[in-house]
């Protein structure tokens, strides 16, 4: 069966979550959630989002790779113009 919680937003939007949530969770300040606006279902999850992780992955190998953004976006640049002159 699935717990309700109601929650009350205060000023500023900020919303408190029960304490008996944060300690079975182990929620602590500063930790990082994920929200999932549904059409107006809001899903909130303490994990971190998979695309988050991905792109930190794909920032790491890039890195090590000697990638740059300046490199990278200039990549992109010059594929931009190969497509279109095959257009």
């Amino acid at each position: 069966m699935v717990d309700t919680i109601t929650l009350q937003m205060a000023q500023r939007g900020v919303l408190i979550l029960p304490k008996t949530l944060r300690e079975n969770y182990n929620l602590q300040p500063g930790d990082s959630f994920t929200l999932l606006d549904l059409g107006g279902v809001f899903v909130l999850s303490p994990r971190r989002s998979e695309i988050d992780a991905l792109a930190d992955r794909l920032t790491q190998t890039l890195t090590q790779q000697g990638e740059s953004v300046e490199s990278m976006l200039q990549a992109l640049r010059e594929e931009r113009e190969r497509y279109a002159g095959e257009s």
